[in-house]
Parts: C-alpha cells; structure tokens; sequence
C-alpha cells in the first residue's frame, strides 16, 4: 500500500517514516514537510538512512501530487490543522490516521473548553473511531478516519480498562500519576520548562486540577466502557529523559476483602487476549525504559490489602506505543493485516 505523512518532520512524523521503511506490504510514497521541501529525510532526522528511502524527498504540500495518491494518510501536525485537510484527503479515496486530538472525541463541544477552538468538521468527528485497537479493533477495521490515541491516554486507559470494564472501582476513586519524557511535548516546542537546563536533574508537575486535555479523552474511552460517567484525577509529571511513559494509576475496589493479586493479574490477562502489544507481568513492576523503541504496553498489577487499592503500572515509548507505532498498528487493522506487522520488534535494551 502506498502510504504518505502530512507533517514529517515533526517526532511523530519521523517515527512513522522509521516504523514504515520496516514494513513489508507500505511503501512510502509522499513525505510532506515545508521546512525541509525537497531534501531527503535525513536531513531531518539523521538516523533514517535506509535503501528504502533512497528516493524519498520531502515535498510541499501546495506542489504535490502524490499525496492524494495514497492509500493511507498519516497526519502528524498540531491541533486545529486535520479537521481542515481530512476531508479533501477522505474524497480522494484515501484512509486517514489523525496523530493530533482533532477526531478523538465524538463530542465536539469539548474543543472549545479543552483546546481553546470550534471543531471545523464535526459530521466527521462524528465519523472517526477512536484508535485504540485493545479496545476498538472491529471498529477500526471498518472505518475510514481514525484518531490517534494521545500518549498519557494509551497508557492510562490500557491500565484501567480491565478494571473499570468489570465494575470493580469505586466511583471517583481513580488517581492517576503519569510521567513522561521531553518528547511528547514535540519538536516544535521551544517553551523555556523544555530547555535542557530546566528540565535536566528536575521532575515537575503540570496541568494540576484536572486542567490537562487529556483528562476527557481517558474519561471517554472509561465511560465507554461502562455505560455511566467515570471521573479520574490526572497528574502528568515532566521527567528529563528523551522519551517514555510511566503511567501510576490507583483504584479502589468495591470489594477488596475478596481480592487476590494473581486473580486481578488473571483478569488482566483475560482481558487482553488477542491483544499482542499488552503484556502482563508476572510479577513486579515495568519500568519505562522496557518499552524504548517498541509498540509495546508493560502492565504490572499490585494490590494494597490495607488500604483496598489496585495499583497498576503500565509503561510505553510514547513515540510508539503511544504515537507513531500505534498509527501503524491502526494501518494493520484497516487493512486487514495481522496487528503484529512491521511492528513485531523487540524494545531497545539498554
């Protein structure tokens, strides 16, 4: 399948072209990048040297042709820019893989609170499916627009799911502490809390009292999951590594005298049959960098007897897992494919 990305240059954009030169049914066909117009990928992103790639340039998006070519269209840009081109690209026939939180949310009077603009396409937010393929994989399939889960969400909402699924927190009980690295703010953010004299040797704490745009997004896909509102407290923390995700989340269960530890890492793993980018601990806890480099979520499952709480900790390269890696697993799906292709690869160690 040809494949094209609209914002290549940005992180996201450069994962995607890394993950899709290892994929054996794309084909790169239309890179997109106004800072970098006709000049190859590694002149943004030096590691992608690849006989793959030898022909690849960045074009244009005003002079290219190619892009509507495609038979699946990556869109890597910032918030506000999909919900304008998605359309265009849709009526060329081509499938479209939205990284930003333009087609997240089925309910678009949530832009304006959370991210501070009117939705320009609401029938095709209307549309889109929410692509978190352990949750929604049959919908996918069937779907033409798909929005990409966010990072802090992939990991939060894969560690809760099984949980809040079966009924077993008590409401307003969900806490979730979730650490992440200077990446996931983005190549194009020059904010002074990013420089390295700032954020290394440091860990802060932003978005505090629920004020971060991820908050609705895990409350929608748990509401989902039970029919009734699910509130959560998130915290997102700031850690001075290049990338990964650490996401700490606590429940209390409605009837801890009864729990067992292994019987929640049983139901874990019941849960997340046929999904073969979760994997569930035996024992013990991940830590975020088990995930560098690969499409994987490390869950590990503890229970606090004393206090009646789950504890579950789940970890991701939030440039895979939780951007770039899941848009191709999403491209897997649409297309019929094994979720497993072009993603089947070990995590970086050390």
């Amino acid at each position: 399948m040809k494949a094209g990305i609209i914002g290549a240059s940005g992180y996201g954009g450069g994962e995607l072209i890394r993950l899709l030169t290892q994929h054996p049914e794309a084909q790169i066909h239309s890179l997109i990048s106004e800072t970098y117009k006709g000049k190859h990928p590694s002149a943004a992103f030096p590691g992608l040297l690849s006989s793959r790639l030898e022909h690849v340039r960045f074009e244009s998006l005003a002079d290219s042709t190619s892009v509507s070519e495609c038979d699946v269209v990556f869109l890597a840009q910032e918030n506000g820019k999909a919900m304008l081109s998605a359309s265009d690209l849709l009526a060329s026939g081509s499938k479209v893989i939205d990284l930003s939180a333009d087609f997240r949310f089925k309910d678009t009077a949530i832009y304006p609170v959370w991210y501070g603009f009117e939705h320009a396409s609401p029938a095709l937010s209307a549309e889109a499916v929410y692509g978190l393929p352990e949750l929604y994989s049959t919908q996918i399939a069937g779907a033409r627009l798909i929005g990409n889960p966010g990072c802090y969400p992939t990991a939060s909402i894969l560690a809760l799911a099984p949980l809040v699924a079966n009924g077993m927190v008590v409401p307003g009980s969900i806490v979730i502490d979730a650490k992440s690295g200077v990446s996931g703010a983005g190549r194009s953010k020059y904010a002074q809390a990013y420089h390295y004299p700032e954020a290394n040797e440091s860990i802060s704490a932003y978005g505090v009292g629920g004020k971060h745009r991820h908050v609705p997004e895990i409350e929608q896909a748990l509401t989902g999951l039970v029919g009734e509102d699910v509130f959560v407290s998130f915290t997102p923390h700031l850690v001075p590594m290049s990338r990964g995700i650490l996401s700490t989340c606590y429940a209390s269960l409605m009837d801890p005298k009864s729990v067992k530890v292994e019987d929640l890492r049983n139901l874990y793993r019941e849960f997340y049959t046929g999904s073969p980018f979760v994997n569930v601990l035996s024992s013990g806890t991940p830590g975020s960098k088990h995930a560098l480099g690969g499409n994987f979520c490390h869950i590990g499952v503890e229970f606090d007897s004393r206090t009646g709480r789950a504890i579950i900790i789940s970890a991701i390269d939030n440039l895979v897992k939780g951007m770039a890696g899941q848009a191709v697993q999403n491209m897997n799906v649409l297309f019929g494919l094994d979720q497993r292709t072009g993603l089947d690869f070990c995590s970086v160690w050390p």
